[in-house]
């Protein structure tokens, strides 16, 4: 048997892809630890789950991790994305490297799997002679969307250089984001396109959906079953940012109520008590999978395990990005025919209640749909990436 270190940001759309494959591989008799915020991944992958700190302390941060970050919320663009580098993903690799040098000490893996947003775990690997796999849990860097812009690309690889020679092996020259050995993409190419990036060692495993820990209870009695239901959400990171959005999209269902129902998202409490109305069940957290499994629509902020999630169910999406990955995940879905895109600081009730007419409407944008959750369906899984991860094992273990 072999042991696996899942090395992940304090973030839960990058923790709750993986789950499902350390839970398979333990399964299979192999030892799994993680190298991350121990409050997060324990709820997230169970209260037993091994989790080594990493880092060790901190204030509480984004997606209830230890590394506290609070971006501007009306960045866009090149800045956003120095914003991203500059104040996230660097400074916590950083924070992160004692703690997965030390969980590697302790735990000595086989083999270290490190989210593309964990960056420590790539260069400590890399550091140390370990073989180590990357999991992409979005597959917004395939795109190579920096490839129209020379100067920024070459800006983010001085970047990334200079951690290397702070925290890793100053020799190495390979992106940190794309393992030699093996990149799990969480997707398929039906949606995300063909892999720009990562070569021959990128393998499509499609969405690892896991069992979720159990929100407060939800009023299934009020779902009305005459009614399209349509998931309001944009994500466990944007709730702060979401208030106007929400609203408009409530005042679009309500002009639909004789067709269509929703249920929304509202940690912030953006849309107030709802206790009574009929047309807008809004809860500060809601059972999102099983939702999906009765959803004809969800209205969203194209965070990838979102959008992932719908499609798996081949629900078809309104998708409003707000930043980060969020623009590249939300023109795949509009480029595979899968949903529409709005703009999300300017799409009022009348833009929104128009893409949700057409992806309710439209049987192209169904089909589309479909032909996405097939392909995520025949990817395998956290089942496939267990097998992938386990020959990686196997090629690394010594004769």
């Amino acid at each position: 048997m072999s042991s696996f270190l899942f090395v992940v940001p304090p973030l839960v759309g990058h923790v709750n892809p993986v789950v499902g494959v350390a839970s398979v591989l333990a399964a299979r008799g192999h030892q799994v630890a993680w190298a991350g915020e121990p409050a997060l991944v324990r709820r997230l992958a169970g209260p037993e789950a091994a989790v080594h700190p990493c880092p060790a302390e901190g204030p509480g941060g984004p997606g209830g991790g230890a590394f506290d970050v609070v971006r501007p919320p009306d960045l866009r663009g090149p800045e956003a994305l120095r914003f991203l580098w500059e104040r996230f993903l660097v400074p916590l690799a950083e924070v992160m490297a004692p703690g997965v040098r030390e969980a590697v000490d302790v735990f000595r893996p086989d083999v270290v799997v490190a989210d593309q947003q964990a960056l420590a775990g790539a260069l400590v690997a890399e550091d140390l002679g370990l073989p180590w796999a990357t999991s992409a849990t979005t597959s917004a860097e395939f795109a190579d969307a920096l490839a129209p812009m020379p100067r920024v690309a070459a800006w983010n690889d001085t970047l990334v250089a200079g951690l290397r020679e702070r925290i890793g092996h100053p020799g190495g020259t390979g992106d940190p984001r794309f393992s030699p050995h093996l990149v799990l993409a969480f997707s398929t190419p039906e949606l995300a396109g063909p892999a720009l990036r990562g070569g021959d060692r990128v393998r499509w495993v499609g969405p690892s959906l896991a069992a979720r820990p159990r929100p407060a209870p939800f009023p299934w009695h009020r779902l009305d079953p005459g009614r399209a239901l349509v998931l309001v959400t944009l994500g466990t990171a944007n709730a702060g940012v979401g208030g106007r959005f929400l609203t408009e999209t409530a005042s679009a269902v309500r002009a639909r109520a004789g067709r269509v129902q929703a249920v929304v998202a509202d940690p912030e409490g953006a849309l107030g008590e709802q206790t009574g109305d009929p047309d807008v069940i809004a809860l500060p957290h809601v059972p999102q999978l099983a939702l999906l499994e009765r959803a004809a629509a969800v209205v969203c902020h194209a965070g990838h395990n979102t959008v992932c999630e719908a499609l798996w169910f081949g629900v078809p999406l309104v998708v409003a990005p707000i930043r980060d990955d969020q623009p590249v995940i939300a023109a795949q879905v509009a480029d595979a025919g899968a949903g529409v895109r709005v703009r999300f600081g300017r799409a009022g009730a009348a833009a929104i209640g128009a893409a949700l007419d057409t992806v309710l409407g439209d049987p192209q944008v169904g089909a589309a749909a479909a032909k996405v959750s097939a392909a995520f369906r025949a990817a395998g899984g956290a089942t496939a990436a267990a097998d992938h991860l386990e020959r990686l094992a196997a090629q690394e273990a010594p004769a």
